[in-house]
């Protein structure tokens, strides 16, 4: 009894504090000061600039989430070497589930594949998954597309800077929702306007004697690596280039048959005819390719950051809640339908385009 009573406790504080959170998200998201509310993010596709270089080239913000994410990879993959030899057998904790995905992915590849070509195959695809694994979950970490750099608004409405605290020498500011101002026009309003919410919007920016902007965005130094088209462009490039190396690896020059019949066009007739179109096509399937991994990928993870920003900007509470454990569902899903179609492209280019006749 005494056990069960325990649990009843424990279950009964669990959700006092459950209910004083949603308490407080109602409170800052609809009734406090304006200056925590939500605010609608500014829908800008080109990744932005972080003002970081390294040796001249710019990093922006969706090139620092990727290199976090190398980064996030790259110790996985140390830590489980360093695990292996250790000697332990049974794993635990994160190596548990870092043994988990490796089991489920070397399952999927060795029935495709086989074991001898699973085994060359396998770390590319894999590396390729833990990479859109880590990269779009990533993105779901609490502030990882709300802190950055404050910068004008060019074009829409933005929002009045104020002044939260001093660090050192670091003033830092966050933008308020009760204080609209229309990007290019805030000192017209000013001049003209008797709005007072507009007159305090830009008196608010001058309060802190730092010249910032009138109408104010923020800009993220950290965003999601998918939401850029050059990541998963650069994904898809790599990915269908490795295709043609497994192929030939494989089979030789012989692999190019399957695009070029010749032989087919010479002494087949009509039939041969049509496989040398055919050929063609492949060819032209195989650029196609780049174009379904590169949009579906970014397709589906820019939607779903957008709409879990701007709903979680109207509703700011309860609704966020669900919509993130569906983005992390989603991004699993997009990263493992990358890999998947990764491996079963490399396991049809293994496969000689006359393997009835080589038979």
């Amino acid at each position: 009894m005494s056990e069960v009573e325990t649990k009843k406790r424990r279950f009964g504080f669990k959700r006092w504090i459950v209910l004083a959170l949603i308490a407080l998200g109602v409170y800052t998201a609809f009734l406090g000061p304006t200056i925590f509310r939500p605010i609608s993010p500014v829908v800008v596709l080109p990744p932005e600039g972080t003002g970081l270089e390294i040796f001249g080239f710019p990093i922006t913000n969706t090139i620092l989430g990727t290199l976090i994410a190398d980064l996030v990879v790259i110790l996985l993959g140390l830590s489980a070497y360093r695990f292996h030899k250790s000697g332990q057998i049974v794993p635990s904790g994160v190596y548990n589930f870092f043994e988990v995905i490796v089991q489920f992915l070397w399952n999927t590849v060795e029935g495709a594949a086989g074991n001898k070509w699973g085994k060359r195959i396998f770390p590319v695809v894999a590396t390729i998954f833990l990479l859109i694994f880590v990269a779009n979950l990533s993105k779901l970490i609490p502030g990882y597309e709300s802190f950055g750099q404050i910068k004008e608004l060019h074009h829409g409405v933005g929002y009045a800077p104020v002044k939260l605290f001093t660090i050192g020498s670091l003033n830092v500011y966050t933008i308020d929702k009760g204080q609209p101002v229309e990007a290019g026009h805030a000192d017209e309003e000013h001049a003209a306007s008797d709005d007072k919410s507009a007159a305090y919007s830009v008196a608010a920016y001058a309060e802190g004697g730092d010249e910032l902007c009138h109408s104010c965005e923020v800009v993220p130094f950290l965003r999601g690596a998918a939401t850029d088209l050059n990541f998963p462009l650069a994904l898809a490039i790599s990915t269908v280039f490795l295709v043609q190396v497994f192929g030939v690896w494989a089979l030789g020059p012989a692999y190019f048959e399957k695009f070029f019949q010749i032989r087919a066009l010479v002494r087949g007739g009509i039939l041969g005819s049509v496989n040398f179109v055919v050929g063609l096509l492949e060819l032209i399937l195989e650029f196609a390719k780049v174009l379904s991994f590169s949009f579906r990928l970014f397709g589906n993870i820019f939607a779903g950051t957008l709409l879990l920003s701007i709903l979680g900007a109207l509703t700011a509470v309860l609704i966020p809640v669900g919509l993130y454990f569906f983005e992390i569902f989603f991004g699993i899903i997009q990263a493992y339908v990358f890999f998947l179609l990764a491996t079963m492209f490399i396991s049809i280019a293994l496969v000689s385009h006359h393997a009835e006749e080589h038979h």
